[in-house]
């Protein structure tokens, strides 16, 4: 077998490169443009409290409790005539993040006028251990809590859990005040 040679010359050998570059001028650097000044929105407050509510101290609320509303809307509340305008499921989020999501949730309803909304808690799991007729849910115990916490009250007029059409007591309808402007 006949053994190839390649001669690999360098590459400015002959001048080729020299030769190409030649007349070829550097360009001037130019500077970079200053960046822009970071221009920040006045921050508004979300939702003026004084004018939700300012009567007499806020007393907290239980599921299915209507006395602080009128019998009529009271009894129109309980039967879940009022259309739900929003649903809220927290299947499968933790206690923290199912907080926060029903904070948002219910702080942008008020915001944007609804009055009936639906919070889906689930109603919870069974152990082997516990008894036949009680199941623990987390967030079906703590959601009715968070609701008469200082941030979500004032909107709040009533919650009660929901008809079996909506989830039954894995859910609950919550009754919004009107938005005041």
């Amino acid at each position: 077998m006949k053994k190839l040679s390649v001669e690999i010359k360098p590459a400015d050998e002959d001048g080729a490169w020299a030769e190409a570059v030649q007349g070829v001028k550097k360009l001037p650097e130019v500077a970079p443009k200053p960046a822009a000044p970071l221009i920040i929105d006045e921050i508004t407050p979300g939702i003026n409290y004084q004018k939700v509510y300012s009567g007499e101290r806020l007393q907290p609320l239980k599921v299915g409790e209507t006395a602080n509303i009128d019998r009529r809307t009271a009894e129109k509340f309980k039967r879940g005539e009022w259309p739900i305008q929003r649903r809220l499921d927290l299947h499968g989020l933790t206690e923290k993040s199912a907080y926060d999501e029903v904070e948002n949730f219910i702080t942008g309803a008020y915001r944007q006028g609804l009055r009936c909304v639906l919070i889906i808690t689930g109603k919870g799991y069974q152990r082997e251990s516990d008894d036949w007729y009680e199941t623990r849910g987390v967030l079906r115990e703590q959601v009715p809590h968070w609701l008469n916490n200082p941030v979500m009250r004032p909107l709040v007029l009533a919650f009660s859990y929901a008809l079996p059409a909506d989830g039954g007591e894995g859910a609950l309808y919550v009754l919004l005040r009107r938005a005041r402007e």
